[in-house]
């Protein structure tokens, strides 16, 4: 089993401040296509194919893994997916946090266990590495996500 988690500040000196609600916006956006928020090459297909109120179902294909996820959302802090037909079982967690001063923090984690493989094995070692990097995995994929958040909101689409 994997657990993987990622944390950082939203509002960081220098930057664009987002609001809650800017952000809560965006990680609706990246449910329904992630191509746009998540590292350049990391999804490349992300097609919705059913929705209701709290959630939509979509066929997507990140990190070369075909996959269909079942993305819950609890309004204003929290989307989660779950895989449903992926090399993995589990969830994945974007949820938007304030610190002790009220400062928003976007926070990134997963549960998830690769099916077939050995608990402790090499590649499940590998995977958490992946997911850990700082370079394509969970702190990537919070800065690139901010990032695309702060364009939307500079062109006056969010």
């Amino acid at each position: 089993m994997i657990f993987s988690t990622a944390t950082i500040n939203v509002n960081p000196p220098g930057e664009h401040v987002l609001t809650r609600e800017q952000l809560w916006a965006a990680l609706v956006l990246k449910a329904r296509d992630a191509r746009q928020f998540l590292p350049p090459g990391a999804c490349t297909e992300c097609n919705v194919v059913a929705e209701g109120r709290d959630f939509i179902l979509r066929d997507a294909v990140i990190m070369g893994d075909a996959i269909t996820e079942l993305v819950t959302f609890k309004q204003q802090s929290k989307v989660s997916f779950h895989q449903v037909k992926s090399p993995r079982e589990g969830v994945i967690v974007n949820e938007i946090l304030e610190d002790a001063s009220g400062a928003l923090q976007l926070r990134f984690y997963a549960y998830l266990g690769l099916l077939g493989v050995a608990p402790d094995s090499d590649e499940e070692k590998q995977a958490r590495e992946a997911m850990d990097s700082a370079e394509r995995g969970y702190p990537a994929a919070l800065r690139s996500t901010l990032a695309r958040a702060r364009q939307l909101v500079n062109d006056g689409q969010l």
